[in-house]
Order: C-alpha cells, then sequence, then structure tokens
C-alpha cells in the first residue's frame, strides 16, 4: 500500500491552527461561551476571538445566538459548538475503530505493549530512513516526526531547533528533555474511550519514526489531552541499542531503575 494513501486516508477538512484551538476550546466549554470569555482562554484579542467564532458559525461547526438581556442595549452575542456528527463514511470508520478497540481490549490483558509495538512498525514504514552509515540529528528527526503527524492528522507544535534548551542542536536532549505538543487527534473520540490503544498506538508510531531515522532522541511518554484538545509527546535520549529500554506506557513514566 502507498504510504501516502495510507496517511492521507480518510482525511477530515483542515482548519488553521489558532481556528482549531478555539473549536476545541468551545467544545470543552460544553455550552455557550462569550467572546471576550473565550479569548481569555484562548489567549487572544476579543476581535481575533471574534473572527475565528464567526468563521466556525459559518462553517457550520459552531452556532451563535445573542445572550437574553433584561435592561436596554444590544445584547451579547454567545456562541456553542454544532454536536460532531460527521459525514456518514467518517461516522463509519469511527464505529470500526470503537468496535477494534474494544475487541483489542477484551482479547489483551495488557494491550498498551501490543499496541505500542503494532504503531512501531507502523512508524518505521512510514519514515524514510537516512544513508547507510548515517544518523539524523535531532532537530531534523523532531522536523521529519512532525511532518508525519501532520500528513496523519494532527497539528503538531514543533519545538524551534535554535532552542539548546530543549536539546535540538544534533544532540540527544538535555536533562530537561523538550516535546511536541499535538493538537487535533484524529480519533480523539476513540482516545478518551481507550487510552491504552489509541494512544498507545501513536507513542509507538512516533518511537518507530524515530529509530528509523536513526535519531538521537526517542518518543518517551505520550500525555494524553493535558489540556483540551492538546495531547504533549516527551522525548528524551534514545537508548543504546544495545541495551534497548522497556516501552512505556502512554501517560505513565517509567520508574527509574535503581
Amino acid at each position: 500500500m502507498d504510504r501516502q494513501a495510507v496517511l492521507a486516508a480518510d482525511a477530515a477538512p483542515q482548519l488553521g491552527a489558532s481556528r482549531a484551538h478555539v473549536l476545541d476550546l468551545l467544545r470543552a466549554a460544553g455550552g455557550p461561551v462569550g467572546v471576550r470569555e473565550l479569548a481569555g482562554q484562548a489567549g487572544l484579542h476579543p476581535n481575533t476571538a471574534r473572527f475565528h467564532l464567526d468563521g466556525l458559525a459559518s462553517a457550520g461547526l459552531a452556532v451563535r445566538a445573542p445572550q437574553p438581556r433584561a435592561a436596554p442595549g444590544r445584547p451579547s452575542m454567545m456562541y456553542r459548538a454544532v454536536p460532531e456528527t460527521g459525514a456518514a463514511g467518517e461516522r463509519r470508520y469511527r464505529l470500526l475503530a470503537e468496535m477494534l478497540a474494544t475487541m483489542i481490549t477484551g482479547l489483551l490483558p495488557d494491550t498498551a505493549p501490543a499496541a505500542t509495538e503494532a504503531g512501531r512498525e507502523w512508524g518505521r514504514y512510514l519514515a524514510d530512513p537516512p544513508a547507510p552509515g548515517q544518523r539524523t540529528d535531532a532537530a531534523s528527526a523532531v522536523a521529519q516526526l512532525a511532518a508525519i503527524l501532520e500528513q496523519a492528522g494532527f497539528d503538531p507544535d514543533q519545538p524551534g531547533a535554535d532552542q539548546p534548551e530543549m536539546g535540538l542542536t544534533g544532540t540527544a536532549p538535555t536533562a530537561t528533555g523538550s516535546q511536541i505538543g499535538l493538537r487535533r487527534c484524529p480519533f480523539q473520540e476513540v482516545a478518551r474511550q481507550h487510552p491504552d490503544v489509541v494512544c498507545a498506538l501513536h507513542l509507538g508510531l512516533m518511537q518507530g519514526a524515530l529509530e528509523q531515522l536513526r535519531a538521537p532522541v526517542t518518543a518517551s511518554r505520550l500525555e494524553p489531552f493535558a489540556q483540551p484538545g492538546l495531547c504533549i509527546a516527551h522525548l528524551g535520549p534514545a537508548a543504546d541499542p544495545r541495551h534497548p529500554a522497556r516501552p512505556a506506557r502512554p501517560g505513565h513514566p517509567e520508574r527509574e531503575q535503581s
């Protein structure tokens, strides 16, 4: 199967990062939200927040209605997210994903290791290895990983290559490590119900891709839903291939070995 076809399959219409973040906050609110309240949550100017909210309303992803007022004057506009129904094909894939995740959870006593290993295989398949005898430096590897994640449906935040404290200067990460923010998980509904399957797959995919790139970094941990609409992939030094580390579960850092 063609690699690009795998990544592009079942792709949803793309929103810009800021507008997608506004939509995530609107959905997390669970009810009507005012412009100023949402602007404060998103760290945006109210005019910018209103622009994105109106854009979401025009796209059918949100609805707006005036807030009732007892006193005279122009009423404030309130916004709420439209429930996610999706197209028929999208609903069928979501149902299939739910069924498969439930089946895996029921069949395997500990799903995370198996899901992580399956993700690693796909990560190795989706990444292009460097030439024989060469390794990819940390900054380039993270950039390539971010591109793979973006093609898979995420909206990843890329750490800057000019940030030595992030460990992205061509060497392994520092003791403080670094991270990639993953927004707009393409399987967030299923992931909330089955993180040991979906999040473990995504963790393994990142690990496999970085391994295929022969990078000095690896994805050591995935923190699901650290904020509304945001998961965080924590990066750390790649293990010595002669002494591979045990896979970490998503959201569960490995215990230090004595």
